[in-house]
């Protein structure tokens, strides 16, 4: 279904991925604290230059990093991109969270996160622009922060405007659900999150408004997927939720009391691989009502919904675990996971694109960081990723330059 075009390797292990809306851009949050944001090559040929990018015929192309930064002093734990795309938001173990200019990577405010009850910082797992007007931010403690953008920037409140606790556990997935029909704005103002053994809606007005019973494991990852066949109570419109078991379950909009079917990704005798990311290919690629789930063996396997089928399987990584999955402006699946970035294209007849060669443009815009310091924050996010993701290790800190599939 998808093939390798290129690799790239990162300095300390990946935290955060997070994709640009409307631009082929992509930005990594690492354990060392870095953030890094990357620019792929278009995927049409230009007509001047065919070999300026990912698909011409001779396979070349460079990938440009567009700017690299120690954003936090601790891990970069989460990102995201607001909905223009016009600012990045990043989330530390420092307790901040910065708000930056997503073409330059200069920081125009901080946030402080809430502090837990005894003072300590509250490291945050989830972070997500709802709309123009709200940002989400979830943490270790299983708080859910609601921040009013409506503001300029650089005088965004340091305090939530909300502060909700859908569940007991951190939570560990956040997925808006689309606008009702009767909405004004087409933003979506209710989500679904995942926490320990539990699933809930939030609404942006309304709190909280159900939590599910207890599914008895641990639900890791979800994704929205809609336009499904209707029939009965169904709405065509479901939740998959991705558990710590190897099963992804289904949940029916609507009804949020329990899961409706379960899909068996990737269980053996020892047990399940964690779904760490879910994702749904988009529509307009033509596959179909397909899901894309990264595991913690480091495979990502195709569903399709409907049948609950596996149709195919590729390799992220022979060791880590694939920490995200997205879909760029050109249909690219991007991967992430260890101290690799993969970039994929839909599979075609003819020669593998992953057999090409690119060339690479690398800047480092810290030169100044020392590399000892570099070296113990990395090792610091992979202790911290263990503890987290239950007995993933890191491999240490490795060159930061770009490297191809030669396969």
């Amino acid at each position: 279904m998808f093939e390798t075009v290129c690799s790239l390797p990162l300095s300390s292990d990946l935290f955060s991925q997070a994709i640009h809306p409307n631009e082929p851009v992509v930005s990594v949050g690492l354990a060392s604290g870095h953030v890094q944001t990357f620019r792929l090559p278009h995927d049409e040929a230009d007509s001047d230059d065919d070999a300026s990018t990912l698909s011409s015929r001779n396979g070349r192309g460079h990938i440009d990093t567009m700017w690299r930064t120690r954003r936090h002093k601790g891990s970069c734990r989460c990102l995201g991109f607001s909905v223009d795309g016009e600012m990045l938001y990043s989330a530390g173990t420092d307790g901040l969270v910065k708000m930056a200019r997503s073409e330059s990577g200069q920081v125009e405010n901080k946030i402080a996160i809430p502090t837990e009850r005894n003072g300590s910082i509250d490291a945050p797992t989830v972070i997500h622009a709802l709309s123009p007007q709200t940002l989400l931010l979830a943490t270790d403690s299983s708080a859910l922060h609601l921040y009013d953008l409506r503001v300029p920037y650089s005088k965004v409140s340091t305090r939530p405007e909300q502060s909700h606790h859908p569940h007991d556990d951190y939570i560990s997935s956040l997925t808006p659900l689309p606008a009702s029909d009767m909405s004004t704005s087409g933003f979506s103002k209710q989500w679904v999150t995942t926490g320990g053994t539990t699933l809930a809606v939030t609404d942006l007005r309304r709190g909280v408004l159900v939590r599910s019973e207890d599914q008895e494991e641990e639900l890791v990852s979800s994704a929205f997927i809609g336009g499904l066949p209707s029939s009965g109570t169904s709405r065509g419109e479901k939740v998959a939720v991705g558990g710590s078991n190897g099963v992804v379950t289904l949940w029916e909009k609507g009804a949020w009391d329990d899961q409706d079917e379960r899909v068996y990704v990737q269980r053996d005798a020892g047990g399940g691989e964690a779904i760490e990311t879910l994702v749904a290919v988009p529509d307009d690629m033509g596959m179909g009502k397909v899901l894309a789930a990264g595991l913690g063996n480091g495979l990502i396997k195709f569903i399709r919904v409907g049948p609950n089928k596996i149709t195919s399987e590729v390799v992220h990584d022979e060791t880590e675990g694939v920490v995200g999955i997205g879909f760029d402006v050109e249909g690219r699946m991007v991967s992430g996971g260890g101290q690799i970035v993969k970039v994929w294209h839909e599979a075609a007849g003819g020669d593998s694109l992953g057999k090409h060669m690119m060339d690479s443009d690398d800047s480092d815009a810290d030169s100044d960081d020392s590399d000892a310091e570099e070296a113990r924050n990395a090792n610091a996010g992979a202790n911290e990723r263990k503890k987290r993701k239950k007995g993933k290790s890191g491999r240490g800190t490795g060159p930061d330059v770009l490297a191809f599939d030669m396969d």
